[in-house]
């Protein structure tokens, strides 16, 4: 498959030919898949500002002068052949970016190369101003929470580049304006949602010991995981629990995980075999609310939180929601309570003082670290007069 994609690529970068002239051939990794493409340095547009209008302007119509088609070819090759999911394929366009014009010698040159890329690759994004500032928005109709939004004839565009400014601009202070480049047509809209991972080189993993206690009994696990998931997911925003919840583990994640749990709760009753996934949830990892690692709210995905040692409440919810989901496939919901996020599963009957939602019954199931060792259908003592919302209802799919 890798060896088809790389002969696939040299023949685009061969047939196009090489850009204004003499081009090197910029070759690179990506999730374990060569990427490759002549590209000639020299062809770079030069200015010293970019913050304003004018200059942008300028810098669209020097970069329609140069054949870019061997950059873009190689970039299409890939998502044509792989399917990647949108937030994927922009991390790939955020390296190549990188790799013809380093963010750090010019970051306004930078952002405008990762616009013209995606927007070369069928994408609806737009550039906005104010000062020095340079806002780049792809347009998205799905709910994002912790970065700016903007509305233009109708239509939602979020921002990729806010973290670049520390998650922190005043937006009344600067005001800012959308520059109407002369885009041949506007493109599709851009997805947060994860359906898969890269299928990464086996040896881009490592193993991580694992260790939590369950009936007096010492249990320990080696997960294989891989850290350049925390690379793809480092800006990733706070999405919908739709979408969050159910990013899936990459491939040598899951089989070094999944079966092994599978085993280890076979003999086991529906309601001791969820008990034991709670547990582990509960206590293989360190429990750090988000405020004190990011400055933020941060939702792990189930294989993040795995990676990471320190995780809260959210988090717990997304792999436990994996795990249960994975090995026993029953009826979830998510309870979102005014300080704290929790999960209610459905069994054949409940334990406990039951959830009722739409006239079934869940047990609670509390996969954070309490004060208190929590039992299947008990809930904190705090949180039993707390108003709370149903943010996310999973229905297993029948004959799935």
């Amino acid at each position: 498959m890798k060896r088809f994609a790389t002969i696939l690529i040299f023949l685009v970068s061969f047939t196009t030919g090489p850009i204004a002239g003499l081009g090197q051939a910029v070759q690179f990794d990506f999730c374990g898949e060569p990427i490759g493409f002549d590209f000639d340095k020299s062809t770079i547009p030069q200015s010293s500002d970019l913050s304003t209008a004018a200059a942008i302007t300028s810098f669209y119509q020097s970069l329609e002068s140069v054949d870019y088609d061997p950059v873009i070819n190689a970039l299409l090759a890939y998502k044509n052949k792989l399917r990647p999911d949108d937030w994927l394929f922009y991390q790939l366009i955020r390296k190549t970016a990188q790799l013809i014009s380093p963010k750090a010698n010019d970051y306004h040159r930078y952002t405008l190369y990762k616009w013209y890329f995606l927007t070369r690759c069928g994408y609806d994004a737009m550039l906005a101003t104010s000062g020095n500032y340079l806002l780049f928005y792809i347009r998205c109709d799905e709910n994002i929470y912790n970065i700016p939004t903007r509305t233009v004839d109708g239509k939602q565009y979020v921002c990729l580049n806010y973290h670049d400014y520390g998650n922190n601009i005043d937006f009344q202070k600067n005001r800012f304006a959308v520059i109407d480049l002369p885009v041949p047509e506007k493109g599709s809209n851009f997805s947060y949602k994860i359906t898969r991972l890269p299928e990464f080189r086996p040896s881009d993993y490592k193993e991580k010991d694992l260790r939590y206690s369950y009936n007096d009994l010492e249990y320990s696990f080696k997960i294989k995981l891989n850290t350049q998931i925390q690379t793809l997911f480092t800006n990733y925003p706070v999405v919908d629990y739709a979408l969050y919840l159910n990013i899936p583990l990459s491939k040598e994640t899951y089989y070094s995980l999944i079966p092994l749990l599978k085993k280890k709760v076979k003999r086991m009753n529906v309601k001791n075999g969820v008990d034991y996934l709670l547990r582990f949830t509960r206590y293989a990892f360190l429990f750090e609310p988000d405020t004190e690692i990011y400055g933020g709210e941060k939702r792990l995905s189930p294989e993040q939180t795995l990676l990471y040692d320190q995780s809260d409440c959210e988090d717990r919810v997304a792999l436990f929601y994996c795990l249960v989901k994975e090995i026993y496939d029953l009826p979830m919901i998510v309870l979102s309570y005014p300080k704290h996020v929790t999960i209610a599963v459905q069994f054949n009957k409940p334990y406990g003082k039951p959830i009722i939602y739409n006239g079934q019954k869940y047990t609670i199931c509390e996969p954070s670290p309490q004060k208190e060792d929590l039992m299947v259908g008990q809930l904190l003592p705090e949180l039993k007069q707390a108003p709370y919302e149903v943010t996310y209802v999973y229905t297993p799919q029948k004959n799935k």
